[in-house]
């Protein structure tokens, strides 16, 4: 005779739940709220970023950028935002086999892990990479502490 085990029945309905939430934070990630949905891309550009003592660096691989289709912004002292476009290469009397590199507009919010000093950031362009550098505010610096003996 064969006998079947069946899982307690909130097994099954809390595995369900569990599925249909995945699913929904899945496809909120890419809602835009306007009734589109956004492609399902890794964001772009690439960053890096990480803290020193004294500095919060950014790094943003944008090959083929023009530094005339780029603005940065500071914005409520520890937010960056960055956007621009990159124009489609055009090719004459030729066919595409293959376009991976994606063009467009492009707008990144990255928040800053502490306070910066907006008049003192500073940004290159070196090798299709966007490097920023933006100085904390004093408050944002760690501080030592002298400790005195009794």
């Amino acid at each position: 005779m064969l006998v079947l085990r069946r899982p307690p029945s909130d097994y099954w309905s809390n595995g369900w739940d569990w599925f249909q939430d995945e699913m929904n934070r899945l496809f909120e990630r890419f809602d835009r709220g306007d009734g589109s949905q956004a492609r399902l891309t890794a964001a772009y550009p690439p960053v890096n970023l990480w803290e020193d003592a004294d500095n919060v660096h950014l790094e943003a691989e944008l090959p083929g950028m023009a530094l005339d289709n780029l603005e940065i912004y500071v914005t409520e002292g520890n937010q960056l935002s960055f956007k621009g476009e990159r124009k489609p290469q055009t090719v004459e009397k030729a066919v595409w086999h293959r376009q991976e590199r994606g063009f467009g507009t492009f707008e990144r919010r990255i928040p800053l892990p502490v306070a910066v000093e907006p008049d003192k950031v500073t940004a290159r362009f070196d090798n299709g990479v966007l490097h920023i550098t933006l100085p904390k505010t004093a408050k944002a610096k760690p501080r030592r502490i002298q400790v005195k003996a009794e």
